[in-house]
Formats: C-alpha cells, structure tokens, sequence
C-alpha cells in the first residue's frame, strides 16, 4: 500500500507541476500577446499622431472618397456630411437638400507624403468648381463644391489657389467654390463607405465614377498609391 501510496503522490506531484507549467505558459503566452497588441496601438496612435485632416465637397462622396483614397499618403477616406445645421442628419435628410449639409469627404493624410496644396490641386481638377449647388446630373445644396478649412493655414492656402485660378481664368465660368470653417463632420452610413470599391459595377459607379477615376490616374499617376 505503502509502494503505491507514493506513486500516487508522485503522479500527483507529476500532474501538478505539468498544470504550473501549462499555466506558466498560458500566461507568458498571454504577456507577449498583450504586449505585442499594446506595442501595435502605441504604433497605431503614433501613426495617427502624424496624420493630418482635409474635408472637401465636390459632388457625390462616392466619387470624391474613390479619387482620394488612391493618393499616395491619404491614410483614410470617410464619406460623411458637414456644414449643415441638422445633427447626426441621415442620407435621406440630406438628400432633400434643407439640411444645409454638403456631401463631402473626410481625408486623413501624411502631410510627410502629401501636402495639402497638392490635395487642394486635386480637389480643383477632378470636379468643376463652377456649377452652383451641382456636379453633372446630381442636383442639390448637398453637391455643391466646398472646402472645410480646419485652421488658418488651411483658409490662406485654400483662398490663395482659388484666387490664383480665377486670375488665370482656368475655366469660362467664375468659381463658385464656398471657403467655410470646418465645424462638424458626421460619417455618412456604413454603406457609403467606399462603396466604389465594393460596387463597382453598380450603374452610377460604372459610367460616371469608373471615368473619373481612369482621368485622375492618367493625369495624377506620380500621386497614385503603388
């Protein structure tokens, strides 16, 4: 009895410390995943940190985010509304035009990759600046062409470039692009986002964004993400 009394405490023992073990590793296991997610955010917020904010409107957000989101240093495009009164509007008040919202584009951009005068360039040559309240057969207060300064430089840069375009009368038509203090932004609903991408052979994506897009390319290839 004596015999087998120990090998059921060395079993015991054996058991206990396999169980040590395991948790032992379980819990280092959890540590390093831990740690690692941690050192992930620190890189995330550091990155985020770095990024800078433009708001544009210029038409419909669909083709506005599908331009913008192939820019080499553009992080992050959201489809969204803004310069309104009406909070937390929907797309179906918006599109009644009496919200006072545009349609626009939230751009979260390295400015160490792109700078905001050439977003601004961007802006001014993939849409045209002088149809109020309009953008081809889109028809409304919510289509019309706004930039959504977030501070003074950004007010100087984006005033100074529609000046200058005037000047040199680039286009027949005087530019009736509105200069506006950025106030709110509110995120367009989730299948708004980057719904190019995901429906790209939709009608209005296929004939009217598809075309504008394949412009921007041609003329912006040395700004294209690779």
């Amino acid at each position: 009895m004596k015999f087998k009394s120990n090998i059921f405490i060395r079993a015991k023992v054996i058991t206990s410390t396999i169980s040590v073990i395991f948790i032992l590793s379980t819990l280092i296991a959890c540590e390093k995943s831990i740690s690692k997610n941690n050192q992930e955010n620190v890189m995330d917020n550091q990155n985020q940190n770095k990024l800078e904010i433009a708001t544009f409107g210029s038409g419909c957000f669909w083709c506005t985010v599908a331009i913008f989101e192939r820019v080499k240093g553009v992080q992050k495009v959201i489809s969204g509304y803004s310069g309104g009164t009406i909070e937390n509007p929907t797309y179906k008040e918006v599109c009644t035009g009496t919200t006072g919202h545009a349609e626009c584009t939230q751009i979260y951009y390295d400015p160490s990759v792109v700078t905001y005068d050439e977003l601004l360039e961007i802006f001014w040559k993939t849409h045209d600046p002088t149809t109020l309240n309009r953008q081809g057969n889109d028809v409304g207060t919510q289509y019309r062409s706004v930039i959504f300064y977030h501070n003074q430089e950004q007010k100087e840069k984006a005033e100074f470039y529609k000046k200058k375009l005037e000047e040199e009368k680039i286009w027949d038509r005087p530019i009736v692009t509105e200069i506006v203090e950025f106030k709110k932004f509110y995120p367009a609903e989730d299948y708004h986002q980057n719904y190019y991408d995901k429906n790209p052979n939709q009608g209005y994506c296929a004939f009217v964004i598809t075309p504008k897009v394949e412009k921007f390319e041609k003329i912006f290839k040395d700004k294209l993400k690779k």
